[in-house]
């Protein structure tokens, strides 16, 4: 097990597209998946029928939130007592929300954890989640029937990074991201408590001194997003912990205990999501500020909407006699799904938007709607390598569209 890596979460996992058989209980009572020998060199072998405790999720792109259901997989020897015949392992599933959820076609991940629990993650078939679960454990290549095994998850795409940890997340991988060298100062700094969103990206870029945004552009974002991620974790997990120990009862109710607890959590992660998005926009301003691009910030254009950037500024813009063709929109989104659709209607006087997101491996369906609709969809160059070859020819960096930017107001 390698720290960092996939390794250290997974002992393998196995990942194949669901026949109908497989997927649709009406034209099949069956309930198994057909076990490789590859899979049961890191699930085991069992000598008489195991009954292995799973975690069940489904995912698509139209729900943020998978279905998720523990239940169980039966691991055993169809052919057992056959002994003119070798043994042939298959896995028995029942009837779960996720089952009910599957049709043929969508992808099947089934992984064993390094704390011996199975996952059985499956994603609707052509979704953008589907795609990045696939980029995630290096599946390329899933036509033929049977499961595609990896065990070996120490390589350099399976180093786990800012866009990995997320997908990690969506199936339910908690990523413990942390540098204790830097615990103590903040503490100081922040006295024992969670700074604003804008203090904290300040915080986070001044512990990386050596690097420009003038030379790289896409690198210094990924590398100032990827350094606070790490220092917010940090901190929030000192501070949660911390909060734990103190306990919830504020009075002597029992139910108090539960109701401070859900609140607790419910501040947890809703902090966590918004947090993000700010901190992008955050470390895109000062982007901007040293490459010597005029922008506004959140100004509103028509009908209240409010674009996070417009360029070269909301005064050029409310100018009707400025030629449009020398502004820009730009929406800022970490993660897209169905959101990227909330960008359309801002700044009606520009009819190309630009989103700019972190997002790995969105589906070609998504990319391509997107295109229809005039929205260039911009992200840093090392995420680039996660789509398609013909999505990456259409796709821009970050330098590219701060050099488009920069020549329109020159």
């Amino acid at each position: 097990m390698k720290k960092g890596y996939l390794s250290e979460y997974f002992e393998g996992v196995a990942a194949k597209r669901l026949t109908a058989v497989e997927a649709d209980e009406t034209r099949s009572n069956q309930h198994e998946y057909n076990a490789t020998r590859s899979m049961l060199e890191f699930i085991g072998r069992p000598t008489e029928s195991s009954r292995l405790a799973t975690r069940f999720l489904y995912l698509s792109d139209e729900d943020p939130d998978p279905i998720v259901e523990d239940a169980f997989l039966t691991l055993y020897d169809s052919r057992k007592g056959q002994t003119h015949r070798s043994a042939e392992f298959r896995f028995y599933f029942p009837t779960t929300t996720v089952s009910l959820n599957a049709a043929e076609g969508d992808l099947l991940v089934l992984a064993k954890k390094r704390d011996g629990g199975l996952l059985v993650v499956i994603a609707e078939n052509g979704s953008s989640i589907s795609r990045q679960i696939e980029w995630l454990f290096g599946f390329s290549d899933l036509a033929h029937p049977g499961f595609s095994v990896k065990s070996e998850l120490e390589t350099e795409q399976d180093r786990v990074a800012f866009a990995s940890r997320f997908i990690l997340e969506n199936i339910g991988i908690a990523v413990e991201a942390s540098s204790e060298t830097y615990l103590e100062a903040m503490l100081t700094k922040f006295n024992g408590k969670f700074p604003t969103t804008r203090e904290f990206s300040n915080y986070a870029r001044s512990t990386l001194q050596d690097i420009n945004a003038q030379d790289d552009q896409d690198g210094v974002l990924m590398a100032w997003m990827e350094r606070e991620e790490i220092l917010f974790r940090t901190l929030e997990r000192y501070l949660i912990s911390d909060r734990i120990s103190q306990g919830f009862t504020g009075n002597s109710s029992a139910e108090m205990d539960v109701e401070g607890f859900i609140s607790f959590s419910l501040s947890v992660h809703n902090r966590r999501k918004s947090r993000v998005g700010l901190a992008l926009e955050n470390h895109l301003e000062q982007l901007f500020r040293e490459c010597d691009i005029q922008y506004t910030r959140g100004a509103v254009t028509e009908n209240k909407t409010k674009p996070d950037f417009i360029f070269p500024s909301i005064t050029a813009y409310r100018n009707a006699a400025y030629d449009p063709l020398k502004l820009t929109m730009l929406g800022v989104k970490s993660t897209c799904k169905d959101r990227w659709r909330q960008v359309l209607p801002e700044a009606n006087r520009i009819n190309e938007k630009h989103l700019l997101t972190l997002e790995a491996a969105i589906s070609t369906n998504q990319t391509t709607e997107m295109a229809a609709h005039g929205l260039q969809l911009v992200l840093p160059r090392g995420l680039h390598e996660t789509y398609t070859t013909s999505q990456q020819a259409w796709l821009m960096g970050i330098a590219d569209f701060t050099s488009l930017v920069r020549e329109r107001q020159d």
